[in-house]
């Protein structure tokens, strides 16, 4: 089985992973600001941002049309076009960059093959820091529920057939993905991060962590 392949750039990728509720996106937001404060250059590249296949993934999404395999390979050629266009030009530039992945858990959760899934994705560069947000699904479920008015078609797995009532068939949905993300652990090597403590803490867990990848690798390119 391929996987992510080193890169020699001189910048430096971070991504976050986690299920819904797990404070993956507050965390990566507090830390984009004090890498910014830090004065790295530094981006946020968001999923399902490629203009190439935006609107398309957005009509789909609306007709509620979107096989399995249609959301995997839409994905797919959002994140390719984005590592072409935006990932790998920024890295050449030495910039620091941030994102979510998620494809992995999601996709094999709709019934895609494992080693498909990877496979497609074998062009992607492997990032300097992977960090997962475990958080029990009974306190994610409370935290996505209570800020919001409900859960969407496909944010529910509702296009699975898991249940006909959204709220139920979304806790199944992000329960299969926190399986999936558990088994990724020793496989892809995260950074597992206790989501359950106070956001100030996370952060700081995390911070530490960048820190020392980024000083690791300031002393790797001028070692003689």
């Amino acid at each position: 089985m391929k996987r992510y392949g080193e890169h020699r750039f001189p910048g430096k990728l971070f991504i976050v992973e986690g299920i819904d509720g797990s404070g993956k996106s507050t965390q990566l937001m507090l830390l984009h600001q004090w890498l910014q404060a830090e004065g790295y250059g530094v981006v946020f590249s968001e999923w399902n941002s490629s203009p190439l296949v935006k609107e398309t993934t957005k009509r789909g999404k609306k007709k509620q049309n979107l096989t399995p395999a249609t959301f995997s390979l839409i994905h797919a050629t959002d994140f390719a076009d984005r590592m072409e266009h935006n990932i790998i030009p920024l890295l050449k530039a030495g910039a620091v960059l941030l994102y979510i992945y998620t494809a992995f858990a999601r996709d094999v959760v709709r019934g895609m093959n494992p080693t498909w899934v990877r496979e497609l994705y074998s062009f992607a560069v492997k990032p300097t820091g992977a960090f997962y947000f475990r958080v029990p699904l009974d306190v994610a479920m409370k935290r996505i529920l209570d800020g919001r008015n409900g859960v969407k078609f496909y944010e529910a797995g509702m296009d699975l057939g898991l249940s006909e009532d959204a709220e139920e068939s979304f806790g199944i949905f992000q329960g299969r993905i926190l399986d999936e993300y558990e088994k990724m652990v020793p496989e892809f090597d995260l950074i597992s991060v206790d989501a359950t403590l106070p956001i100030e803490d996370q952060q700081v867990q995390m911070r530490q962590i960048v820190k020392a990848k980024l000083a690791q690798a300031r002393r790797l390119r001028v070692a003689p």
